[in-house]
């Protein structure tokens, strides 16, 4: 035991899948130490081969902040987000772990909550929520609101998982609670989220939610398209026989 866990003092590590991010991963990281700055964390950037410099930028942020305190574990080419965070987790030093995005749609004014909400709770996941009283959406078009209410409302109807929003990506994990899911876990690109909660909830573990605004991302474009539509679908289709 490390003289930190002694002192019952969490550490955190929060693991930020990139490609393509040059633009967002400086300010993201800003942000992470402005509203963290009593908290003990780690940022893992796991960065899938981008093409436009976004491994530079992070390079230059260790020199800023410490390589202690952000680490690079980039791979060679884009190979799926479970398996982003499943890399994420080999790395990571702390107690609990936070998965978010780095376009700036999960923006870190929320993590004290997320924090706050599991000590009180002794929670082992805290997931964020567009879908409760506080939450909400922005930036984003009528056919896109209706596509990710479609897809939760299909969800809930076919999986009654007990969470309000499934195919969120902000979240508190405890990382044992999170290995134990990851290996559980088939799905490896946008269903990875759905599974993991789905799963979490059948397994029984204890999951509080927080109400947060989504914002669509400032720079850099959407990579969310058809193919991963219809693999929701899929997923959706192979929760509902398996779980």
């Amino acid at each position: 035991m490390t003289d930190r866990q002694s002192k019952g003092i969490d550490k955190y590590s929060l693991i930020i899948p990139t490609y393509n991010e040059r633009l967002n991963i400086a300010l993201i990281v800003y942000l992470v130490f402005k509203h963290l700055k009593d908290v003990d964390f780690e940022v893992i950037v796991v960065d899938d081969g981008s093409p436009d410099g976004t491994q530079d930028v992070v390079k230059q942020l260790q020199d800023v902040y410490g390589e202690d305190r952000i680490l690079l574990r980039a791979r060679p080419r884009k190979m799926g987000l479970g398996t982003a965070y499943a890399h994420g987790l080999k790395h990571a030093s702390g107690d609990f772990v936070v998965i978010m995005d780095a376009d700036l749609s999960h923006h870190p004014k929320y993590l004290p909550s997320f924090i706050k909400r599991q000590h009180e709770t002794g929670a082992s996941i805290v997931t964020g929520t567009r879908y409760v009283k506080g939450g909400g959406v922005h930036g984003w078009n009528l056919m896109r609101k209706l596509t990710s209410r479609g897809a939760n409302v299909l969800a809930q109807t076919f999986l009654w998982p007990g969470v309000s929003d499934l195919t969120g990506s902000f979240r508190l994990y405890r990382k044992s609670v999170l290995e134990d899911l990851i290996n559980s876990c088939v799905s490896k690109g946008y269903v990875f989220q759905m599974e993991m909660i789905v799963r979490a909830s059948r397994k029984g573990f204890h999951i509080e939610e927080v109400p947060i605004t989504f914002v669509d991302r400032v720079f850099g474009s959407s990579k969310l398209g058809g193919s991963e539509i219809v693999e929701y679908l899929k997923g959706l289709i192979y929760l509902l026989l398996t779980t």
